[in-house]
């Protein structure tokens, strides 16, 4: 998730696009750049660092120009670096662009392009944009034109901003990344995210998917990919800058609940060749390991048995901090596979060298591009989830999830079936995410806000979301929530249970009989019993609907789970972005 800005007005645009970036920096802070009109040229600046040490190390505001684009990096594609930092231009450094999201072919483009003469100069997806513009306008179309047929051949999520050597416009297009149009009475805005303009105006125009913009100085047309000129309504908003940097929502834990819908389809935007890689590693490998910790150890543990029922492979699954014990197993033939959102968590960073010091080879599943673990690992997924501000992992669990299925099932050859299904997930996930989800679940932690205990129950994929779901719960509310595997119950936790105490049984259609049954235990003893599930039992005392999903209900069952731990937080005046003796990354062992 990176953060991009153009303006084109009668203000100087270098000067306003580094105040924007800094406002958009909580989107990407491994580097950053701009590009504007200079005369009939294009200049740009760009390098590695945060927008504050770049800003002096080159002196933006030395450059002046009316017309611009500017990038905060959340780097996915290639490595932090200043060649690979945006914006990017084409051969003759006469069209340059910036992109947020990600080009799932840009491998074959790029490819083609070099066979057509074109010079690349970076690692990234992003830079194909500039020379399919190019190519376009090489065979003698405008640059609207150029720019649509770039679109047109591009797969994979983009908000885009282009502009072109002698020409006074920023064209840009959004497709499952967000773009909105800012109009202040000195220019236009165009921005991934409000915040970045809210100083000059407060009057923005939401785009919709497949609007390309082409933008004036005193000028603005709408185009839509599917339905041809369309015209867009102008709103207000009236956030603070620190509402708006949380996008309207009171907290960055919601606002990053909500962006699941998004991040969960940037998971599986993979390199194919680089999975089919790491699936060999896997077949080839004798002994595995996965290695977490908290969320990070939940999704291994979890998609351990789907390895084995999908896969037919045992994983040894360990907690980081453990990982030293099991060290007399490691040969050059285990594979550690180190999953974790930061890269810099002490006990994962010291599991990694033990491994690495007997030989084992490693793959990391990390968030954080340039991070220790992603440098030090043998090959590495990045969940391309972006910054999570909120010291709780909500949208970087189901990454996670996400990219471990997509394994789980590459190994036997379904990876196209996987990422399919992942996909068909989106309206699943924004029901979930939806007002009438949140609002029906605000009532339920009014019923629960005032217990000192919760108990949750599952089995098989569902206990691994039980033990996810308490963590959450704990984390954020302070309230004592405690997962079992629902046959453990009657082996001691049962005494546990009294008049009122309630409990949440994840239900799958898979174990259905057996968890109803452990439901029954809890409730011929007095517990109020919540059901997650997609069908209604008469036995629970509130159900939270969610869709039958197989393979994926560990992430359609988390997150009613983490916005009722987000309820109960607020219910209870806490701050659930920074839970207290908590932090985002645990740096000491």
């Amino acid at each position: 998730m990176c953060g991009i800005i153009g303006y084109i007005g009668n203000k100087n645009a270098p000067e306003l696009l580094v105040e924007g970036l800094k406002n958009l920096e909580y989107r990407g802070y491994d580097s950053a750049g701009i590009a504007v009109l200079n005369d009939s040229m294009i200049e740009f600046k760009k390098d590695t660092g945060k927008i504050g040490e770049i800003r002096h190390k080159l002196d933006f505001n030395n450059i002046g120009s009316s017309v611009g684009i500017a990038h905060t990096r959340w780097a996915t594609h290639g490595k932090v670096s200043a060649e690979n930092a945006h914006p990017h231009l084409d051969c003759i450094n006469s069209i340059a662009v910036v992109h947020n999201g990600i080009i799932e072919n840009y491998l074959e483009l790029k490819k083609e392009l070099i066979h057509n003469g074109h010079i690349f100069t970076s690692e990234t997806d992003s830079e194909v944009i500039a020379h399919l513009i190019e190519e376009g306008v090489k065979t003698g179309l405008c640059l609207e034109d150029a720019f649509i047929g770039a679109l047109s051949k591009i797969e994979g999520s983009y908000a885009i901003l282009a502009i072109k050597a002698g020409e006074e416009k920023i064209i840009a297009a959004r497709k499952d990344s967000p773009l909105v149009l800012g109009i202040a009475d000195h220019g236009i805005f165009l921005s991934s995210d409000i915040p970045s303009f809210l100083e000059w105006t407060k009057n923005i125009v939401y785009l919709h998917e497949y609007d390309v913009v082409i933008a004036g100085r005193d000028s603005v047309r709408f185009y839509n990919l599917v339905d041809g000129n369309v015209s867009r309504p102008i709103d207000s908003v009236e956030w603070d800058a620190i509402q708006a940097r949380k996008g309207g929502f009171e907290h960055h834990m919601l606002k990053e609940i909500m962006e699941q819908t998004e991040t969960i389809q940037r998971a599986i935007q993979q390199d194919k060749m680089l999975v089919d890689k790491i699936v060999e590693e896997i077949k080839d490998a004798h002994g595995i390991f996965f290695v977490g910790c908290g969320s990070s150890y939940h999704a291994c543990l979890a998609e351990s048995y789907l390895f084995s029922r999908v896969s037919n492979l045992h994983i040894n699954i360990v907690f980081g901090s453990e990982f030293e014990n099991y060290e007399h197993f490691l040969t050059e033939n285990t594979l550690v596979i180190a999953v974790s959102q930061s890269g810099e968590t002490a006990d994962i960073l010291e599991a990694m060298r033990t491994a690495k010091k007997h030989g084992s080879r490693v793959i990391s599943i990390v968030n954080v591009m340039g991070s220790t673990l992603m440098r030090e690992s043998d090959s590495c997924l990045l969940m391309n989830a972006g910054p999570e501000i909120c010291v709780l992992s909500t949208k970087t669990y189901t990454s996670q999830i996400a990219l471990l299925t997509v394994l789980s099932h590459a190994l036997i050859g379904k990876y196209d079936e996987s990422i399919q299904k992942l996909k068909s997930l989106y309206m699943d996930v924004y029901n979930l995410t939806s007002r009438t989800m949140r609002d029906h679940l605000k009532k339920l932690a009014e019923n629960l806000v005032g217990k000192e205990h919760i108990y949750l129950i599952g089995r098989g994929l569902q206990y691994a979301t039980a033990l996810e779901a308490a963590l959450k719960i704990k984390e954020v509310s302070y309230i004592h929530a405690e997962a079992f595997a629902g046959g453990e119950l009657k082996h001691g936790p049962l005494a546990l249970i009294e008049d009122g105490t309630p409990v949440i049984v994840f239900v799958a259609k898979e174990n259905e009989k057996k968890i109803i049954s452990n439901a029954e235990e809890v409730k011929t003893r007095g517990g109020y019993v919540i059901g997650v599930s997609a069908e209604k039992h008469d036995i629970f005392d509130y159900w939270i609907k969610v869709s039958e999903a197989g393979d994926l209900n560990p992430i359609v069952q988390i997150i009613p789970m983490q916005i009722l731990a987000y309820k109960l937080a607020v219910l209870k005046g806490l701050d659930p972005d920074k839970p207290r003796n908590l932090a985002k990354s645990v740096t000491v062992i």
